[in-house]
């Protein structure tokens, strides 16, 4: 029984972020197809929480954004009124971890016989990769333009509070993006996930990790995400236990 403890002990102190690049967990190996997971998310998981991730702004199962909660666009217009799905890890971050994102592939040519490399040719190279990019616990809804102005940035605190969005509290500076406190604890569950799941591809360097690890003590899951998570785990068949521990802590499970 002692044993029996210390392990429960051990596990949760491992699941609270200090030995993340310790655990493995499985991934996504339900689906490798990025649009399939877009459209899945949209009307298997989203469909009664039409509201954008970083900026809170509705939209409609047509994709189209509504500025609803005080959003202003910066500069790119058509894509701040366009719904995209936004890899909360970039694929950028796990794909240079593949020799064919990084140089390429002899098969990697095009029709007109130029070769190309990145995320097209590890896309079509590399099984692995395309079962990583369709993982929907790493996929959120977001306006088109912070989709593509965050571009494959990192997270990280960015000194002052520059408003460049109206209301949305979203800053990227610097080659760097700044989320609101609301989904700050979101975005840690979802790299502790992502790590844990696919480890070996870099995902979660050193200097991060203490902000994740601040980022999901000061931010707690609340009831969509408990929700969210439960959903995909029951389409993708495997689960977050980094969301699914605080879950059932806080009886939204």
């Amino acid at each position: 029984m002692k044993r029996l403890s210390l392990l429960i002990i051990a596990i949760t102190f491992y699941l609270n972020g200090a030995g993340v690049a310790n655990i493995q967990i499985q991934g996504n190996t339900i689906n490798p197809s990025f649009n399939k997971s877009k459209k899945i998310l949209l009307g298997q998981v989203y469909y009664d929480h039409y509201t954008t991730f970083y900026c809170g702004c509705e939209f409609s199962s047509k994709r189209q954004v509504f500025h609803t909660n005080g959003y202003e666009p910066k500069k790119q217009w058509k894509r701040a009124y366009r719904l995209e799905w936004e890899h909360v890890v970039p694929a950028h971050a796990f794909g240079q971890s593949f020799r064919e994102w990084r140089e390429g592939h002899f098969e990697c040519v095009d029709r007109k016989g130029k070769s190309f490399r990145g995320r097209n040719c590890t896309r079509k190279m590399v099984h692995k990769f395309r079962y990583m990019e369709s993982d929907m616990y790493n996929l959120v809804p977001a306006v088109g333009e912070i989709n593509g102005l965050r571009s494959n940035y990192s997270f990280a605190m960015i000194t002052g509070e520059k408003r460049e969005f109206g209301q949305c509290d979203m800053e990227i500076e610097e080659r760097k993006a700044e989320p609101p406190e609301y989904v700050r604890g979101n975005i840690a569950r979802i790299y502790k996930y992502m790590e844990a799941a696919y480890p070996g591809h870099g995902i979660i360097s050193k200097n991060d990790r203490n902000l994740f690890d601040t980022w999901d003590r000061q931010d707690k899951v609340d009831a969509w995400e408990c929700q969210r998570t439960k959903r995909i785990e029951n389409i993708q068949g495997n689960e977050n236990p980094f969301v699914r521990r605080e879950c059932v802590e806080e009886g939204l499970w």
